[in-house]
């Protein structure tokens, strides 16, 4: 199936708005920093919110919105800008959890603190400074997503409508973060991590901003449910396109570097496939290599190797490619309006045939 992409004009457009309503969101909140309180977190997650990022999650909300036939307005331009807020607490949070030390090309914000720790010739240890500070900074993220969302501009029933589907995708994605946890210590099964990347990734991204969107234009159960069956297997390709890109990607297009996923050992589909298919000296390797915090060039380099020569890569392309077909064809029999099902399949696009 054809899908055509989404015009870069439009989308930057709309793009631009987001990022014009967070700045004057967080413009607004500078005069309220408490006086005597250093800004350095202040300042930090300004540039943290607004520097890069691909803004996905305020697409689907407005998109899921614009589903039912309701019109353009700044109100739902406003309420979608704020899951980026709650996408920097996540993104910050994992980043501390995962131990990585580059998020968009820069450092990340624990790694920020800890080297403005060690600069500052301050007592005690820079790396607990700066995973407690970036906690603050996640949990000021958060915060503020909420604020962002009630105070969107639209009717107190419209708001309460999509916050419960708001307050749905938060627990959806803290469930998906612990039970990523566990992974990581359990078994490491194709099973397990598939689980995880729905909870963790797949609703968190798509299907979850899709029916915030719809469910503060008043969406019924039909809509809902349909946005859902898109959503669901077009977030599970995003994240595997992801758990790709973390390992084969280029790190000066993703903003992070290949070895972070290979080094903490991620739990990720594409590795349950690497297991299962490995043979005897393959499997020697990885239980040397992968999750070993020394990993050099040279080892992910091998690691890569058994990945193509097991065959899990390319399994791993063939489940992205099911995912998207089942999403595109969830979508044409949606009770979707027109104009947002054309943009919609062009998201598609967006989402899973990119490089970072």
């Amino acid at each position: 199936m054809t899908v055509e992409t989404m015009p870069r004009a439009d989308a930057g457009e709309l793009r631009a708005r987001f990022d014009a309503q967070l700045a004057a969101f967080l413009d607004r909140q500078d005069p309220d920093w408490p006086d005597g309180t250093p800004r350095g977190v202040f300042t930090t997650l300004r540039r943290f919110v607004l520097t890069g990022g691909k803004r996905l999650r305020p697409l689907f909300c407005y998109w899921g919105w614009r589903s039912t036939g309701a019109p353009d307005g700044t109100p739902i331009v406003i309420a979608a800008s704020a899951l980026e807020l709650f996408h920097a607490f996540a993104l910050i949070h994992d980043d501390i959890m995962d131990g990585s030390d580059r998020r968009r090309g820069e450092p990340s914000v624990h790694r920020l603190f800890t080297d403005l720790h060690v600069q500052s010739a301050w007592r005690g240890d820079p790396a607990a400074y700066g995973r407690s500070t970036a906690l603050l900074c996640g949990d000021l993220c958060a915060a503020w997503a909420d604020q962002m969302f009630h105070e969107c501009g639209l009717a107190t029933a419209q708001v309460y409508q999509g916050y419960r589907e708001f307050a749905a995708m938060r627990t959806e994605v803290i469930a998906g973060q612990y039970l990523d946890l566990v992974s990581g210590v359990g078994d490491g099964s194709v099973a397990s991590a598939l689980t995880v990347i729905r909870l963790k990734s797949a609703r968190y991204t798509v299907t979850r901003p899709l029916q915030i969107g719809a469910a503060l234009a008043g969406a019924g159960p039909e809509l809902m449910a349909g946005l859902a069956a898109f959503g669901d297997p077009l977030g599970d390709a995003f994240q595997l396109r992801d758990d790709v890109l973390g390992v084969f990607g280029d790190p000066g297009v993703t903003g992070k570097s290949t070895l972070d996923d290979l080094r903490e050992g991620k739990p990720t589909v594409m590795m349950g496939l690497v297991r299962d298919a490995a043979d005897r000296a393959q499997t020697r390797r990885l239980k040397e290599l992968f999750g070993n915090p020394d990993l050099d060039a040279e080892g992910a380099a091998e690691l890569r190797e058994i990945i193509v020569t097991t065959g899990a890569l390319d399994r791993i392309e063939q489940m992205i490619r099911v995912r998207i077909e089942a999403a595109l064809t969830a979508l044409a029999e949606a009770p979707v309006a027109d104009d947002a099902r054309a943009v919609l399949t062009a998201l598609v696009v967006d989402a899973t045939d990119r490089q970072g």
